[in-house]
């Protein structure tokens, strides 16, 4: 579904309602996205949908909170530059189960703040999702629920990302572009260098299931959907 603002597209998302989970959220990124409004108190309901089909994070996070917080998609730092996007990412279904000391507070934001100095300069095309299991694999799921609703909530086991920046010719024509991904597992990491965890588009394509940037003429996706290196990405 397309979260539309004032007329222009703020962010799509892909909401299975059985699951209370948005598997993805993709969104352009760009420097008139990100500002200074301060981060709202509460959280809303999607108007989209009916809340029978919602998670009641309005005001409170899951039973767990020590451990997992709303884990926004679409993050905050990535729309506070014009506020009614802004107070779209704090819709319910914007938010998964995600570990918060040393992930959320720690790898996460530091790959979501890279990401948005990237977009300073240009438009940054970016897909944040989430997995329960790669493709083939089987996984124990575990669940949690919110402080103020009975529905079970199935925590990710994975979180990725996959950015694209393309150019373009004088007609607006693609020319060429580049591609990484980041795949993690959801738990606390040691480090905050979310660069050894960068790998392919094609390889999160694999695990998910998902075509991503299929909108590409057909030869610069295939090679630039092979890159591995954030270095490669940054510089483009």
């Amino acid at each position: 579904m397309k979260i539309m603002s004032s007329g222009e597209r703020n962010y799509t998302h892909y909401y299975d309602k059985n699951s209370y989970t948005s598997l993805w959220v993709a969104y352009p990124l760009e420097a008139r996205h990100m500002g200074s409004y301060s981060r709202p108190e509460s959280w809303s309901f999607n108007p989209n949908f009916s809340t029978s089909v919602q998670v009641n994070l309005c005001n409170r996070s899951y039973t767990n909170s020590d451990t997992y917080v709303r884990g926004h998609l679409i993050p905050n730092a990535s729309r506070n530059g014009i506020k009614a996007m802004q107070l779209q990412t704090f819709y319910v279904t914007n938010s998964v189960p995600q570990i918060h000391e040393n992930f959320n507070s720690g790898i996460w934001q530091m790959l979501e703040a890279a990401l948005q100095s990237e977009a300073e300069s240009e438009i940054v095309y970016i897909v944040t999702g989430v997995a329960f299991a790669k493709e083939g694999e089987t996984k124990t799921i575990k669940y949690t629920t919110a402080k103020d609703d009975t529905k079970k909530v199935p925590i990710p086991n994975y979180f990725y990302k996959v950015a694209l920046k393309v150019k373009t010719n004088n007609s607006g024509v693609v020319t060429s572009a580049s591609t990484v991904g980041f795949w993690f597992e959801n738990k606390a990491y040691s480090s905050t260098t979310y660069s050894n965890y960068a790998v392919t588009v094609d390889q999160i394509e694999t695990w998910t299931g998902f075509d991503f940037f299929p909108n590409l003429p057909d030869s610069i996706e295939a090679s630039a959907e092979k890159n591995s290196s954030w270095t490669t990405f940054s510089s483009f």
